[in-house]
């Protein structure tokens, strides 16, 4: 049994990752926190198998948790799970201790892939992070994933396209000539799909990743 661990500071996606893993045999998620801080707490009552670890979260980042964790707890294996894909924030996890780096979007058939190589102690890449950068860490031994195909609408890649160029809801309708209450159900169905957790992740997912429309 892969015991579990989760700091992610939105409830949401907590939420959902538990569901998921509710009834599976292998994997059991025995606790949760929504920051670092509370998270080093919770590992050195409960010593799980592997830490899944957001990096941007409330009172202590999850930089900082995995050197903590790792310094203390050396065994305990750590899976970063974010929507960071820069090399520095990749260097920055790897370098404090983690064994994987997993996009939040990258659906939940790789994440569970992810925990399985991680807590068998190798090493886990999502393929979307920038692996022209980690040289130093990417060798035979180490596992990548393999892409789920995101597939968009045309007509929600020209509202992602409007929603990168920081337009609202309201400004998107009024461009495409269409009711603000169908953008609303096309923002939704588009978190949905690129297994985000809310609008304001699905912004950042529009401008981070540079989507090509």
């Amino acid at each position: 049994m892969i015991t579990i661990l989760m700091a992610e500071d939105h409830q949401m996606l907590i939420d959902g990752v538990k569901s998921f893993f509710e009834y599976d045999e292998e994997i059991n998620i025995i606790g949760a926190v929504n920051n670092g801080e509370d998270l080093v707490k919770l590992v050195s009552l409960k010593q799980p198998k592997l830490v899944i670890t957001d990096i941007r979260m409330p009172r202590m980042d999850g930089i900082q948790a995995t050197k903590i964790i790792k310094k203390q707890f050396p065994h305990i294996h750590v899976l970063a799970m974010t929507m960071f894909d820069q090399p520095d924030a990749i260097k920055q996890m790897l370098d404090a201790g983690a064994t994987g780096y997993i996009l939040k979007n990258s659906g939940i058939k790789m994440l569970s892939k992810a925990i399985v190589t991680v807590a068998n102690g190798e090493t886990f890449f999502d393929p979307n992070v920038a692996f022209n950068f980690m040289n130093d860490y990417i060798d035979e031994n180490v596992t990548i994933g393999k892409s789920e195909k995101i597939v968009l609408s045309n007509r929600e890649k020209e509202i992602l396209h409007l929603i990168a160029n920081g337009n609202t809801s309201k400004e998107i309708s009024e461009a495409l000539f269409i009711a603000k209450t169908t953008i609303d159900t096309h923002r939704k169905n588009m978190i949905r799909k690129l297994n985000l957790s809310s609008g304001s992740e699905l912004v950042k997912y529009a401008v981070d990743k540079k989507y090509q429309f």
